[in-house]
């Protein structure tokens, strides 16, 4: 065997050892740009990815409005108690239920003995007003615990309401309220949920009880406040009542 032949023996070995793990190589890969794209278009039904990317949108939108409000010397609410409130406002107010563009949020994780109720105006992005608020006497103690929508049960309800027309009560000049979210606060109207002024939701009560006194379910606040506060929220604005309650989140529509 010449040189020639035996060298070309050699090759002709090593292309017939290799060309299997070739041709396996070639049809064990497809092109990029196919799995991308099928990848892409599955992605873009899944139901799951579309309403996860809303909500991070939604919260990205959310942060950027929290960001910018004026707290004019107050501190703001926590992002937490405004995300949801700017959830279910966002809704309402597209349903048109939201005249007068005002957010009144109440925090009731926090001790009565704060100031726990922000007032919002969403167009200037400035806060108006920041008061202390009073939950029912059998929601809890210093703390709200323990909510209902049951009339006579003397507890506060959470979530979303629409406030309604003044009028002129035992508490002075008052507030009628529409709960939004039915099982939750339906009732508030039927069980006289109103805001209005109160002498135990004071600094002085607080001083002397070591908490604030406590209402019939209403969210009442301090007679030197009630009137202003009245005024600016009237006429279909919205109130929300947050709880980190997992039971609410469970049963609300207007926050997710």
């Amino acid at each position: 065997m010449t040189i020639h032949n035996y060298n070309t023996t050699i090759t002709l070995t090593m292309i017939y050892r290799i060309l299997p793990l070739i041709i396996f190589c070639i049809f064990s890969f497809k092109p990029l740009h196919y799995s991308d794209s099928r990848k892409h278009n599955f992605n873009s039904t899944d139901p799951k990815l579309i309403a996860a990317n809303a909500k991070a949108n939604f919260e990205a939108k959310s942060k950027s409005f929290y960001t910018v409000i004026d707290a004019n010397g107050f501190t703001l609410p926590t992002f937490e108690s405004f995300l949801a409130a700017f959830e279910g406002y966002e809704q309402l107010k597209q349903q048109g239920k939201i005249e007068n563009e005002i957010l009144t949020i109440v925090d009731f994780s926090l001790s009565s003995t704060q100031e726990r109720m922000w007032v919002i105006d969403m167009k200037t992005q400035k806060v108006i007003l920041k008061s202390l608020v009073s939950h029912g006497r059998n929601s809890g103690s210093e703390y709200a615990t323990d909510f209902s929508n049951e009339n006579e049960s003397y507890k506060s309800s959470l979530g979303f309401y629409i406030t309604g027309e003044t009028y002129t009560g035992k508490h002075g000049l008052s507030l009628r309220l529409d709960g939004m979210e039915y099982g939750i606060n339906h009732n508030a109207r039927s069980r006289a949920v109103v805001v209005h002024g109160a002498d135990y939701v004071s600094k002085s009560f607080i001083k002397n009880t070591g908490r604030l006194g406590r209402s019939q379910g209403c969210p009442a606040v301090p007679y030197e406040v009630h009137k202003e506060l009245i005024e600016t929220i009237k006429g279909k604005s919205c109130i929300f009542i947050y709880h980190p309650s997992r039971t609410y989140v469970a049963k609300s529509k207007l926050v997710s």
